[in-house]
């Protein structure tokens, strides 16, 4: 799951807990996010890359590199 791609479809920042749509086994799933520095806020629509992961549902997140 480290090191995925997804696309921001609920606001992720402090306080909030975002969702990112992750391709994962041929779909493409729905999990909670947290942004891996505490202070960001990434918006709908940006492209982010996964971080950290804690099973079943929860992903740490930063922009995607040129975002």
């Amino acid at each position: 799951m480290i090191g995925k791609e997804g696309r921001v479809t609920g606001k992720i920042g402090p306080g909030l807990v975002g969702e990112v749509m992750i391709p994962v086994r041929g779909g493409v799933e729905a999990f909670y996010a947290h942004p891996a520095d505490p202070r960001d806020e990434i918006t709908v629509g940006t492209v982010v890359v996964v971080v950290e992961y804690h099973p079943p549902r929860t992903v740490y997140v930063a922009p995607a590199f040129g975002q």
